[in-house]
C-alpha cells in the first residue's frame, strides 16, 4: 500500500532553514529513513510519514510556532519543480489555476481541494484536514504561505494579499501572520479557505508559452500516474470520500466513481483486508471531530452534516468510532 508522499525539495528547504539556526542535521533527521540516507540521493518524493517526523524533530529543535509558515513563504516556483513551470507559461491565472487543481496531488499527494466561483467571487477550500490535530497549525501555514508566495511571484505582485481563513483559533504567533499575509485573515472559520475576485484570474502572465505549457502539463500527467498507480481501492476511496465531504456515497456509488464493478471493488478491499463500512465510519469520524472541535454547531446539526438522523444515534456512533463522547471532545 503506498503511502502519501511531499516532494523532495520541500523537505531539502526544511533542512536548510533549521541549519541556518544552527541545529544539528543527525537530530533534525533522527527517526527517519534519512538518518541513513545521503540526502543527494533521496529521490523525487519522501514518504509523508518521514516528513511529519522531520517537523516535529523540527519544532523541537528550533522551538518556532512559526515554522510551517515560514517554510510555505519559501516555496517558490523554483520549490514546486515541474508543476511551478507549466505555471510560468500559462496564459493568465486561469490557466494556472486549472493546472493548480489538476495536478496538486503532485505537491502534496495527500491534498484534497474545491474551488468555486460564486458570484463574482472565486473560494478555493481544503477539503481534507491532517489526521492529527496537533499538526493542522503547520499544515495550513505551509499551504497558505505556499499559496501566496507562489502566486506573488507568478503576477509579480509582492504586496499580494488574499482573504484567507483558517479553522482554527488564533494562535499566539498570530502577528507574524498579519505581517506576511497582510490584514485580510479570519480564525476560528468554519472551513478553510481562500477567497478572491474573479477578476483576478483574467491576470495575463507574462512568461506565457502554450508549446512549452502543452510540454509541460504532459509530463505533469506523466508523473501524476505514476504517482497514483500504486494507491490501493482503500487510499483511492479515503481521498473520494473526503473530498465528498457531507454526501458519503454508499459502496457501489464509490465503485463506478473508480471505475470498478462492486463486485470487483468489494474484492480488493477485502484483499487488503478492508471494508467499504469501516472506511466510511473513519471519514465520519475525522469531519465530525473537525465540527466539534473548530465551530459551535449543535450536536443534531453535526449529526445530520455526517449522515445521522439524530444526535443520540451519533453519540453512540462516535464513541465507539474514537472510544470518547462528542462532549469530551468539544470541551477538551
Amino acid at each position: 500500500m503506498q503511502n502519501s508522499t511531499t516532494p523532495a525539495q520541500y523537505i531539502l528547504i526544511l533542512i536548510d532553514m533549521v541549519e541556518r539556526e544552527g541545529c544539528d542535521r543527525q537530530k533534525l533527521l533522527a527517526g527517519t529513513a534519512l538518518a541513513e540516507t545521503e540526502l543527494a540521493s533521496i529521490g523525487a518524493r519522501i514518504n509523508d510519514t518521514d516528513f511529519n517526523q522531520l517537523v516535529l524533530n523540527a519544532q523541537v529543535l528550533t522551538g518556532d510556532p512559526a515554522l510551517g509558515l515560514k517554510l510555505g513563504l519559501r516555496l517558490n516556483l523554483s520549490a514546486h519543480a515541474i508543476l511551478g513551470q507549466a505555471f510560468m507559461t500559462c496564459q493568465d491565472l486561469s490557466q494556472a489555476m486549472d493546472l493548480f487543481l489538476k495536478y496538486c496531488h503532485l505537491l502534496a499527494s495527500g491534498l484534497d481541494l474545491e474551488f468555486e466561483t460564486i458570484d463574482q467571487q472565486c473560494i478555493l477550500t481544503l477539503v481534507t484536514t491532517p489526521a492529527e490535530e496537533s499538526s493542522i497549525e503547520f499544515a495550513f501555514e505551509l499551504l497558505y504561505g505556499a499559496l501566496i508566495n507562489t502566486l506573488r511571484g507568478l503576477l509579480n505582485a509582492p504586496d499580494l494579499i488574499l482573504h484567507m481563513e483558517f479553522p482554527y483559533p488564533e494562535p499566539a504567533h498570530s502577528a507574524f501572520y498579519y505581517e506576511v499575509l497582510g490584514p485580510d485573515i479570519h480564525f476560528d472559520s468554519f472551513q478553510g479557505r481562500i477567497l478572491f475576485h474573479r477578476d483576478l484570474l483574467d491576470t495575463p502572465l507574462p512568461s506565457s508559452n502554450p508549446v512549452l505549457r502543452n510540454l509541460y502539463e504532459a509530463e505533469c500527467a506523466r508523473l501524476l500516474a505514476d504517482l497514483e498507480e500504486g494507491l490501493s481501492a482503500a487510499e483511492q476511496t479515503l481521498r473520494l470520500l473526503r473530498k465528498l465531504e457531507g454526501q458519503y456515497p454508499q459502496m457501489p456509488q464509490i465503485a463506478n466513481m473508480l471505475n470498478l464493478s462492486a463486485r470487483t471493488y468489494r474484492r480488493r478491499l477485502d484483499d487488503e483486508q478492508q471494508s467499504f463500512q469501516k472506511l466510511l465510519d473513519q471519514v465520519r469520524s475525522e469531519h465530525a471531530t473537525r465540527y466539534l472541535q473548530n465551530t459551535r454547531l449543535p450536536l443534531s446539526t453535526i449529526a445530520y452534516m455526517v449522515g445521522f438522523s439524530d444526535a443520540s444515534n451519533f453519540r453512540r456512533a462516535y464513541i465507539k468510532w474514537t472510544g470518547t463522547s462528542p462532549r469530551k471532545v468539544r470541551h477538551g
